[in-house]
């Protein structure tokens, strides 16, 4: 397949093109990865922030731009994005997120140049974030994104649940339906890991972290843990987010410890080091850290808001729940399992990671989409 989009020049479009974009950024990373396997030229603008310039060594060879916001950051207005696409030349552009200036930067873009623009929202339109800040959102979809919705080829959904979450709020029921790739996939663990429990994603309300750190508590104080159990937290985020989850933190157990944010060869190491990896998210799109999870042989404890039901139907993962009562029986049950169940698990994880959401798969599924609408005038007739 490669070189199947040869020369093609793909702008990725998302606000944040650093850490502080959270699994937004690791898909992007990911996708500018994917594109150049096949043979195109993938081109990464944002918005810049604190860690845009540190971070950009996540994007390889790619071309990155990076406009400078003015004003409140929550919109992220930046008056040289325009031109920045414009100056481009880009022959497909791929917005990754959503409720932001890029927004209506790519609409601008889009109209000025009749060609294929595409929408990912990255679970955006899930109920949950639209329930939030519901006035700010209001603003957005009359200021610009419903404009925006209107304007793009295609919205594209990571799975069918958000491709429903996409027809409620913009009323099109056209979304492509393409999940995100996992890494490759490692040698399975050649040993029951040590009792440790792994969280990895940001610091944020929708991870729900303080049921987890409660129900960890319990467990801790009941004597309801093996010996050597830990409870290993990495993540990062906004610093009022960080604040709250300190007072979580406020009196914890030793066996709870909190290492800040965990990027490459780090996060490889946690991850080989983990029994499991839990997330008990409220929402999500569909998580990056559950995938590279699975391709490390790690099954996995999380929500059904994580929107991957393929980890319980195939026995890789453990419903976690959302409150404390739940995280605490699951964490019991999962602490307890005999090691032959979780052998079975493992190998149901790396078997998800090579098989349904494997590089390969999902780049077939991009390398057809972005084909046809390259193929293709602004009104869908072949060039």
């Amino acid at each position: 397949m490669t070189g199947v989009l040869a020369g093609a020049r793909i702008g990725l479009l998302t606000a944040s093109a650093s850490r502080l974009g959270g699994g937004v950024f690791e898909a992007v990373v990911a996708q500018a990865e994917l594109l150049r396997e096949l043979g195109a030229v993938p081109v990464v603008l944002a918005l810049d922030d604190a860690f845009g310039a540190e971070d950009q060594v996540r994007f390889g060879a790619s071309e990155v731009y990076r406009s400078r916001v003015r004003g409140p950051s929550q919109f992220g207005y930046a008056p040289s994005l325009v031109r920045l696409l414009m100056a481009a030349q880009l022959d497909l552009l791929h917005l990754h997120g959503i409720w932001m200036y890029p927004s209506r930067a790519a609409t601008v873009w889009a109209r000025a140049t009749a060609r294929p623009y595409l929408i990912s929202p990255h679970g955006m339109l899930d109920p949950w974030i639209t329930g939030r800040g519901r006035w700010k959102k209001a603003l957005a979809r009359r200021g610009y994104e419903r404009e925006s919705w209107r304007v793009a080829r295609r919205l594209h959904a990571l799975t069918v649940r958000e491709a429903a979450d996409i027809a409620d709020e913009t009323g099109r029921t056209d979304s492509l339906v393409i999940g995100n790739a996992g890494p490759p996939v490692q040698p399975l663990k050649s040993s029951l890991p040590a009792p440790h429990v792994l969280f990895i994603s940001r610091i944020h309300p929708k991870k729900n972290l303080g049921p987890l750190v409660a129900a960890w508590r319990d467990l801790a104080a009941s004597g309801g843990l093996p010996a050597g159990s830990i409870l290993t937290i990495a993540g990062w985020g906004e610093l009022q987010d960080e604040t709250a989850f300190a007072l979580d933190l406020a009196g914890a157990p030793p066996s709870i410890r909190f290492i800040g944010p965990c990027f490459g060869e780090a996060k490889v190491r946690e991850l080989a080091a983990a029994r499991f990896v839990i997330l008990p998210s409220l929402s999500e799109g569909l998580p990056m850290t559950l995938l590279e999870a699975w391709a490390a042989g790690t099954p996995t404890l999380h929500s059904t808001e994580c929107n991957l039901p393929e980890g319980f139907a195939a026995g890789a993962a453990l419903d976690c729940g959302l409150d404390r009562t739940a995280i605490r029986a699951c964490l019991l049950e999962a602490l307890s399992m005999p090691p032959e169940r979780w052998r079975a698990m493992s190998e149901a994880a790396q078997g998800l990671a090579s098989g349904s959401f494997s590089r390969e798969r999902i780049a077939a599924g991009w390398a057809e989409a972005y084909s046809a609408h390259l193929a293709t005038n602004a009104n869908g007739v072949a060039r």
